[in-house]
């Protein structure tokens, strides 16, 4: 007798997606700027899929290097994602950055754009200078290098010394001053004292001298002429054989005595 079999029906065949590319060893990719290295990421998993030309990778340490190759900065985040190109580095979770002058950067997410050149990000950051100031706000802005840079809004900060920093830029803008306006030399100032004042300013006119008063000439000639020999100076009368006066006319006639008796 034939027993009845239970036959199995063959399962369907299951795809499963794999990435075309996988590294899942410390892996190395640089990017370079007219044959000049300036980025260096390295990652311990590295994937990128048939239909994307975007590369996965986590976690992400980024070595930053200036014009001459020298290594200045750097950048480490948990994950991050890029082009095959290298046109683009988008790194995302706990992300911090460590600028050339010692500034350190924290943020949600840093995106560097080789077009121009430049990281950005539109989360909150926040930045410790190299002087120990704390500088947060909302979108950040540098150049590749994180040399040059700048919190975009909403911007609050903590300042180390405010007090003692301030004076003391005070007095380096005075001493700059100084040195860039120095006082004239006495030879100068021996100079400018010896020219005249300007026309504006009347000279003073010295006080005008008390002068000898006119003596009459009658008086000043009686007083210093000496007396004529044998002419007197006195006003006695004229002698009797003088001449007589003419009597005074009356009436506009002259007076004419009349001819009588003795």
């Amino acid at each position: 007798m034939l027993g009845c079999e239970e036959i199995e029906e063959p399962k369907p065949w299951i795809r499963v997606e794999r990435p075309q590319m996988l590294f899942t060893d410390t892996t190395l990719l640089d990017s370079y700027d007219k044959g000049v290295l300036n980025w260096r990421l390295k990652t311990a998993y590295l994937e990128r899929w048939a239909d994307k030309e975007i590369v996965t990778v986590r976690p992400v340490f980024v070595d930053i290097y200036d014009s001459v190759g020298e290594r200045v900065a750097f950048l480490r985040a948990d994950s991050g994602s890029l082009d095959m190109k290298f046109t683009y580095v988008y790194a995302y979770g706990h992300v911090y950055a460590l600028t050339p002058k010692g500034a350190s950067v924290r943020a949600d997410s840093l995106l560097w754009n080789k077009k121009d050149n430049l990281v950005k990000t539109a989360s909150y950051v926040r930045v410790v200078s190299e002087d120990g100031d704390v500088l947060q706000g909302v979108g950040f802005e540098s150049d590749a290098q994180l040399d040059n840079w700048k919190i975009l809004s909403d911007v609050t900060g903590i300042f180390q010394d405010a007090a003692k920093r301030m004076k003391d830029e005070d007095k380096r803008q005075a001493e700059a001053e100084r040195l860039n306006n120095p006082p004239p030399s006495s030879s100068s100032q021996a100079t400018s004292s010896a020219k005249p004042t300007s026309s504006s300013q009347t000279p003073s006119k010295p006080a005008p001298q008390a002068q000898p008063q006119p003596t009459s000439r009658a008086s000043s000639a009686s007083q210093a002429a000496p007396a004529a020999k044998g002419v007197s100076m006195s006003s006695a009368a004229p002698a009797s054989n003088a001449a007589p006066k003419p009597h005074r006319a009356l009436h506009g006639l002259p007076f004419q005595p009349k001819a009588g008796k003795p």
